[in-house]
């Protein structure tokens, strides 16, 4: 729960940052890297039940 109180804060300090200085780039590069990061997590849980199978 920590971690997710933490990301939070996080993301509203990037979102500050992009505001205070007009550098909306950062937006889409964050947004792409937590995307990436979800599809990480989710191929990890996924693994095991693929070789399962084979």
């Amino acid at each position: 729960m920590r971690f997710l109180r933490h990301l939070g804060r996080l993301l509203k300090e990037v979102g500050g940052f992009a505001w205070h200085n007009k550098a909306w780039w950062i937006v889409p590069m964050v947004l792409a890297m937590l995307l990436l990061a979800l599809l990480v997590m989710a191929g990890q849980s996924v693994a095991p039940f693929i070789y399962t199978l084979f």
